[in-house]
């Protein structure tokens, strides 16, 4: 009896897609690409419209016979490659490479493993849609240009192997442009003072306020010791007393749910994870591991999206699980939807997400590695995270008069306290700075007009920084806010 050939790129994708699919389908990897323009000739006509020429992979040459083996009996062939351009030009290069043409051929595309998906997706195939396809060529002869034609040129110029690209060498120039910064970069000194105060009262605790220029306003810059502590000797004769507090509530919003250029950054940030090693995890995570006895589950979304959109039933399924766990007050009165923000986004695509909000990262703990585990859980919270609550943040400023013989000066204290956790309960996005947005400073209760003790002055020397050398989250970012790149291009750049 025929059966249906399935073609999906790796192993780990057809065991997870063989548990929905049944006994009438075969599952064939295809490993990755099958065809690609040739090592040792440039491969692009440049007279003939830049037509390029393909050949098959040497490693794939036996894939592409049993592929097609399996397609001469079979009733019909489903392309079930990842779906983006990268996995429509999988698809194409399969059929041109095993000559599928005697037999139907079907395009079926899911952004998530899971039976839900995989049925609504063979109930409603398509062609190949020719202009992903011819995308993903246009991006590949421009590689091969541009790597072709300046390469040669570094082996002569810088050394031999160094190689150049169309997006890879606007990567390096941004970092070679930022070490130049540094380079250059000429330090400036200067000078802040701070002052701990306390109340009148013996029992007060004490507090730290920062000098901030004159009192009703004028800013004061100190370039060095001797201004700094002419200045410094002034105010420990003058009288300290609150001039003003001011009380705001703000509220802090959630990050959306993770694209992979976000993705990327903030498992470098958390776990110092490489791009190249978050999409190796991720990737892992979206085929498909096995936890016992239910078999080979896919666990996240499709991992290359640059869109923050979620489906309806997810929204409704994270809501739902928020209520329960957490209760009422932590579930905003509307879902929470995200607007696109990266230039060119596929909106078709949905954001990385889990497949299932239920599925908490502790009842899957013992089946995943401690890479898997992190990377699950990181997307499981920032999915959840993102229809909770915002946080309520209250914050109080001191402003105090140091009054001396002459002049006035302002000195403040701040403090933010949370004052409702809301989705911080579960997850705080990293930083890619070292400032505490916060605070930690502790102020008692304070009258206007009160007056205070001061206990000491602290003068400190600092010096201007240049901006820091990209690390991978900093520069992926970069790269993302000047549209250079694409989500699938992020982590071989970096590598």
């Amino acid at each position: 009896m025929s059966k249906n050939l399935v073609v999906v790129e790796s192993p780990a994708k057809a065991r997870t897609l063989s548990q929905f699919l049944g006994k009438d389908y075969t599952l064939k990897a295809s490993m990755g690409h099958v065809r690609d323009l040739p090592e040792k000739e440039l491969g692009v006509d440049l007279d003939n419209d830049f037509s390029p020429k393909y050949v098959v992979l040497s490693k794939k040459r036996k894939v592409i016979s049993e592929i097609k083996s399996e397609a001469g009996s079979a009733t019909t062939v489903y392309l079930a490659t990842d779906p983006d351009r990268e996995g429509e030009a999988i698809s194409w290069h399969v059929v041109q490479a095993a000559k599928l043409g005697k037999v139907p051929v079907k395009r079926v595309v899911f952004h998530e493993i899971t039976k839900e998906a995989i049925s609504n997706a063979f109930r409603h195939p398509r062609p190949i849609d020719l202009r992903m396809v011819n995308a993903q060529q246009a991006r590949r002869i421009l590689d091969r240009l541009v790597g072709y034609k300046l390469s040669p040129l570094l082996w002569k110029r810088v050394r031999p192997g160094l190689s150049a690209g169309r997006v890879q060498s606007v990567a390096l120039k941004l970092v070679v442009d930022r070490e130049a910064e540094i380079s250059g970069f000429v330090p400036v000194e200067y000078w802040s003072i701070e002052a701990e105060l306390a109340k009148e009262s013996t029992r007060s605790p004490r507090f730290r306020a920062v000098f901030m220029g004159l009192f009703g306003g004028g800013k004061i810059e100190l370039r060095n010791e001797d201004q700094t502590q002419r200045l410094t000797d002034e105010l420990k004769g003058a009288s300290y007393a609150v001039s003003a507090v001011t009380q705001k509530r703000g509220a802090r919003q959630p990050a959306p749910p993770f694209i992979t250029s976000t993705l990327q950054q903030e498992a470098w940030r958390k776990f110092r994870f490489s791009a190249k090693q978050t999409m190796a995890v991720a990737q892992q995570l979206y085929e498909g591991l096995p936890l016992g006895k239910q078999g080979s589950v896919g666990l996240i979304t499709y991992m290359r999206t640059d869109s923050t959109r979620v489906s309806t039933s997810a929204i409704s399924d994270t809501r739902s699980y928020i209520e329960e766990k957490y209760g009422t007050d932590f579930l905003p009165p509307t879902p929470r939807r995200f607007a696109k923000k990266v230039k060119g986004a596929q909106e078709a695509h949905e954001a990385i997400r889990p497949t299932s909000i239920r599925r908490e990262p502790a009842q899957i703990e013992a089946y995943l590695s401690k890479e898997q585990l992190k990377l699950y859980t990181l997307i499981w919270q920032r999915m959840v995270s993102s229809q909770m609550a915002a946080a309520q943040i209250d914050t109080t400023t001191v402003n105090i008069e140091a009054k001396s013989d002459s002049k006035s000066y302002l000195f403040r204290a701040k403090r933010a306290v949370i004052s409702f956790p809301g989705f911080l309960t579960l997850y705080q996005e990293g930083r890619d700075d070292d400032d505490d947005e916060n605070g930690k400073v502790l102020l008692p209760e304070f009258a206007k007009g009160e007056q205070l003790r001061l206990l000491k002055l602290s003068p400190e020397q600092h010096f201007t920084q240049p901006l820091p050398r990209y690390t991978e989250a900093t520069l992926i970012k970069t790269l993302e806010e000047l549209g250079i790149g694409r989500p699938s291009t992020y982590a071989p750049i970096l590598s």
